[in-house]
């Protein structure tokens, strides 16, 4: 196989993981009531809760006007409350309510679930491997976006340990 054609490989596989997960996970999610972005805003606020809208969106990788309509919709069904900022408030802070706490922890399992399933028969030094080449992937990509924009990259990498305990 020539080095284009091991290139092209490796991108189709990559899209291919990527469409299937995203469609694992949408269908998983959907059978709860959740669209994939609500079920990945609860899953960041599980995470951290607090955020203020913008790092949401920041984290979500999306508009701050999207992630406002986004979370209208897990406001009215009592999932989250946005707070003013104490020290500035303008900024709306975003919390879970009790029940999106509830729902939240929903999400992680059924994400532990989808985890174990597209991870079978992986061992750890496996999962090290694809880790780090996925790693330097990302950080390439940083780079590549860096010089368009002008902005420095963040690190793409997790740590070694804080992947695995994710992986549990």
């Amino acid at each position: 196989m020539t080095q284009k054609m091991l290139d092209r490989a490796l991108f189709d596989a990559l899209s291919l993981v990527n469409r299937k997960l995203r469609s694992a996970f949408d269908a998983r999610a959907r059978a709860r009531g959740l669209t994939l972005s609500r079920a990945r805003t609860l899953f960041i606020l599980f995470l951290q809760d607090g955020p203020s809208q913008r790092e949401l969106a920041d984290a979500l990788d999306v508009e701050t006007p999207t992630v406002v309509r986004l979370l209208d919709g897990l406001e009215g069904h009592g999932l989250i409350e946005r707070r003013a900022d104490e020290a500035d408030r303008r900024t709306k802070r975003v919390y879970l309510t009790a029940h999106g706490r509830a729902v939240a922890e929903e999400v992680e399992e059924l994400a532990r679930e989808v985890r174990a399933q597209v991870l079978h028969g992986l061992g750890p030094a496996e999962q090290r491997q694809a880790l780090h080449l996925i790693g330097r992937m990302a950080d390439n990509l940083g780079a590549m976006e860096a010089r368009a924009t002008g902005v420095e990259p963040m690190k793409a990498r997790i740590p070694e340990e804080a992947a695995l305990e994710a992986s549990k």
